[in-house]
């Protein structure tokens, strides 16, 4: 490709998307690797960018045809319609967050169209990929934001207070999960002066969860568990550990005021963790945030998008927790997405050459095919 890669940032068209993909920090700082940027016009109004701040960094501001006319990178947060992308260059890169098991027709669609298409989302979870991890920078944000907007419909104050009145008991707050979100949910929750325990499957976790200053809940002595799966990521459980985990979670649940949720396997529906008989014995006024509300919920009864209510508890679910916190989860991104294409600029193409242990892992299509190995078969 030739010198001066143009590199275009749209405009999120996702119902409820609020973040965007480029910042004027990172604008200019691919400016300064030699790209031209330019930028959709309204793209970062919901982050609070304004298109003259882009200006200001050096973007040129367009209609999206005028963007993408040429452009030979296209960045995302989500994946752009494969309609919308007419005009780019001949196996121009989409940069995004792709989500290809629930979006395959748009990955087909790419493919068709002659796309090389990257999903960020894939990016492997090694030391040198963690500047560029968006799945981590984004949980960071859903983890902090789930406890504040938890502690907003709570109906009564986190941390214990001693007054001339009487004394108001701390909140207790049980985060089942203890991935990125999980973790930064019991930070904020303890900040935020409530009582807080932990569990999780991989049991590698407790130290992180007492370092916190939080009460690890564990099963113990039951043997089969599958929980150290590769790239850091939980994996299922066995029947005997699910079955012991079950009886252990609906002890102590039925003490708690908030429950935080935060349970994923990558490509698959999110566990059950929380039932219907265990939301009952749990106090009026309890709330329960199930930051897996996108991928089917890890409690039952959740709606995406709205707040219910079952048994006097208020089960909360955003189908997109960090678009909750627009201009920081914009910030984060963009810097994953710099990282990502500086790591690889190479001054003599003029744009980044990916390597293979990269470019396999997040590469879904190339040469008009659909190539990543789990897409296939």
């Amino acid at each position: 490709m030739p010198q001066g890669r143009r590199i275009a940032v749209l405009r999120e068209r996702a119902p409820g998307e609020t973040r965007v993909a480029a910042t004027p920090e990172t604008v200019r700082k691919l400016i300064a690797l030699g790209a031209e940027v330019r930028v959709e016009t309204g793209a970062g109004v919901s982050a609070s960018i304004a298109d003259a701040d882009y200006q200001t960094a050096g973007a040129m501001i367009g209609s999206a045809a005028e963007v993408l006319g040429g452009a030979q990178i296209v960045l995302g947060v989500q994946g752009p319609g494969p309609a919308l992308l007419q005009g780019v260059a001949p196996g121009a890169w989409v940069v995004a967050i792709l989500d290809p098991f629930a979006q395959r027709t748009q990955i087909d669609a790419y493919a068709a169209a002659g796309l090389e298409s990257l999903a960020m989302e894939f990016m492997p979870r090694i030391t040198r990929a963690q500047s560029m991890d968006v799945l981590s920078s984004q949980s960071n944000l859903a983890g902090y934001k789930a406890v504040i907007a938890s502690a907003d419909v709570y109906g009564r104050a986190f941390p214990m207070m001693m007054t001339a009145a009487g004394t108001i008991s701390a909140a207790k707050v049980f985060v089942m999960g203890v991935g990125v979100a999980g973790l930064q949910a019991i930070a904020t929750a303890r900040r935020l002066g409530a009582q807080v325990s932990a569990t999780d499957v991989r049991a590698a976790t407790k130290e992180q969860i007492q370092s916190l200053g939080a009460k690890p809940i564990f099963v113990e002595n039951v043997a089969g568990i599958v929980g150290e799966g590769a790239g850091g990521y939980a994996t299922e459980m066995s029947e005997e550990y699910q079955k012991a985990q079950a009886e252990l979670v609906s002890s102590h649940i039925a003490k708690q005021d908030i429950v935080i949720t935060t349970a994923l396997i990558p490509g698959r529906a999110a566990p059950r963790l929380v039932t219907d008989p265990q939301i009952a014995t749990m106090k009026p006024g309890s709330v329960i945030f199930d930051l897996a509300a996108p991928q089917g919920g890890n409690v039952e009864g959740t709606v995406a998008d709205q707040i219910v209510e079952r048994h006097g508890v208020k089960i909360i679910g955003y189908s997109n927790t960090p678009a909750h916190l627009p201009a920081d989860a914009s910030a984060l991104y963009a810097r994953n997405l710099f990282n990502f294409l500086s790591a690889f600029w190479d001054q003599e193409a003029g744009g980044p050459v990916l390597d293979v242990e990269i470019g396999e892992a997040i590469r879904l299509t190339q040469s008009g095919r659909v190539v990543h190995p789990r897409l296939l078969g």
